[in-house]
C-alpha cells in the first residue's frame, strides 16, 4: 500500500469508501507550503478544475489513505491522471503524530479561471465531511466562484 493524500473532492471518506473500497483513511493533516487553486479551465466542463501550487506561505487541508494498487489504478481513473490531465507527485504531509511522505495529483495546466459554485460547494462538503476546521471549510465557501456551471 502506499499513503495518498487527498485534498479535493476525495477529501470525503464516504466518496473514497466508494472510489478505492479497499483503502481506509489513515490520517488527516496539513500540506505546509502549498495552497488550493484551480486551473486549466479550458479542460473542465464546469469551470477551472482543482489543484495545488507551491507557496511558502498557506496550507491546504488532506486526508491521507493506505491505497492499494488496485485503487490506485482506479483512481488514477476517476481523477485524469491516466489521461496526463493529472500528474502524481510526492508530497510531506504533517500530521498530529508526525510527518507522512504521500503522493497526490496535481494538475498538469496553467493556474487560472474560476471554478464552478458546484465545485466549491462540493470541496466544502467533502471537507467538512473529513473535520477539517470550521475557518477552512467557512473559506472555501467564501471562494469566488462562476455563478454557474455552464
Amino acid at each position: 500500500m502506499t499513503l495518498y493524500a487527498a485534498y479535493g473532492t476525495n477529501l470525503d471518506p464516504l466518496r473514497m469508501a466508494e472510489r478505492c473500497p479497499h483503502s481506509p483513511l489513515r490520517t488527516t493533516g496539513w500540506l505546509t507550503g502549498w495552497r488550493l487553486t484551480f486551473g486549466g479551465e479550458d479542460h473542465g466542463w464546469d469551470g477551472a478544475l482543482t489543484t495545488i501550487v507551491q507557496d511558502p506561505f498557506e496550507q491546504v487541508f488532506v486526508a491521507v489513505y493506505d491505497v492499494t494498487p488496485e485503487d490506485e489504478s482506479a483512481l488514477d481513473g476517476w481523477d485524469s491522471a491516466d489521461t496526463g490531465l493529472y500528474r502524481k507527485t510526492k508530497v510531506r504531509v504533517a500530521t498530529l503524530t508526525g510527518e507522512l511522505v504521500t503522493w497526490t495529483y496535481v494538475l498538469d495546466a496553467y493556474e487560472g479561471g474560476l471554478p464552478s459554485a458546484l465545485t466549491i460547494g462540493a470541496l466544502a462538503d467533502a471537507a467538512e465531511a473529513a473535520d477539517a476546521p470550521d475557518d477552512y471549510v467557512t473559506a472555501l465557501r467564501a471562494r469566488p466562484c462562476r455563478s454557474t456551471g455552464l
